[in-house]
């Protein structure tokens, strides 16, 4: 099909300067809620990922603007993907808006979207 490597990514917004513990617990999130929604919508993907060892990446934007272009890319490019939004009970209002997590898919689908972003 799209080849046979599939991965999970997960973009974060740097200008949020949060600490290490919020920043892990987003990634957290997004990486949960992204694997559920496949699962539900694309089981076979999803069992090729957990197969395959769960491959994830973790990549930065440097703003609001950056992140939302990246969701909207991967949605026109028909993966999943999923906004995270703060609780607001520690270092952030309610509602911030954090990171996206897109699939698990294949690597070259998500390439498509990421391939020219940084690792965090």
């Amino acid at each position: 099909m799209e080849g046979s490597d599939v991965k999970q990514v997960i973009v974060v917004r740097t200008d949020l300067k949060m600490g290490k513990g919020k920043l892990a617990t987003q990634v957290a999130h997004a990486a949960v809620e992204g694997f559920v929604r496949v699962l539900n919508e694309k089981p076979e993907i999803a069992r090729k990922w957990l197969s395959q060892g769960q491959k994830k990446v973790v990549l930065k934007v440097s703003s609001l603007n950056e992140l939302l272009e990246t969701y909207e890319k991967a949605l026109r490019e028909g993966l999943i993907a999923v906004l995270i939004r703060d609780a607001g009970l520690t270092q952030l209002e309610p509602g911030t808006i954090t990171c996206v997590g897109i699939g698990p898919d294949y690597s070259s689908k998500i390439d498509k979207v990421t391939g020219k972003l940084k690792l965090l």
